[in-house]
């Protein structure tokens, strides 16, 4: 649900990072966040209780564009990884205009992206969204470890909808901004419809 601040000609956009535990997606938002120019961001949060952490920041993008004279910025989150803390990860979605889901490239942790990419779809159900509709991008990372799965098979198991694939190794940034610009173009793009 983007929230415009008319005041401030802003319009705001939420984008969440999804995926099993210790797959990157907290490395995704602090390479985006340390990469990102003083003056085109807020302070990262992190929201930390005694059992899990969510990190948040917000941004505005450099090359995307205004829509009808506002200007967009984006608020990043990620979920805690593991399943358990499925309240948390249902209460972030909340609101949601996009999804990257960062899958862990380890054959052995696929049954683990396959799990909770099915926790996303039903976190998404019960706030009224279908994973199919909703802009999203999947983020193969550490690609660089010899233990990944080929991307062809990750795809057949993961993709839902064709949506934009992107090979990764979040620590070097390698994929981290071209995921990220996938989600918030097609956002954008829905927001023109409106």
């Amino acid at each position: 649900m983007t929230f415009i601040n008319y005041a401030a000609k802003e319009i705001n956009c939420k984008i969440v990072y999804y995926g099993p535990g210790l797959g990157g997606k907290t490395t995704n938002l602090q390479y985006i966040y340390n990469k990102t120019a003083p003056e085109r961001k807020g302070k990262m949060i992190s929201l930390a209780t005694e059992a899990d952490r969510t990190l948040f920041f917000d941004f505005l993008p450099l090359d995307l564009g205004s829509i009808r004279g506002f200007t967009t910025r984006f608020h990043l989150y990620t979920v805690p990884g593991q399943v358990f803390y499925d309240a948390s990860r249902k209460l972030i979605l909340k609101g949601v205009d996009g999804v990257i889901f960062v899958a862990d490239s380890q054959r052995e942790r696929m049954e683990a992206n396959v799990e909770s990419i099915r926790n996303l779809e039903s976190n998404l159900h019960d706030h009224g969204f279908d994973l199919k509709e909703v802009p999203a991008a999947l983020q193969f990372n550490k690609r660089d470890l010899p233990n990944s799965m080929p991307v062809d098979e990750m795809y057949r198991m993961l993709n839902y909808k064709r949506e934009p694939t992107f090979e990764a190794v979040a620590p070097q940034g390698v994929g981290v901004f071209d995921t990220l610009k996938a989600v918030a173009k097609q956002i954008l793009v829905e927001l023109r419809k409106r």
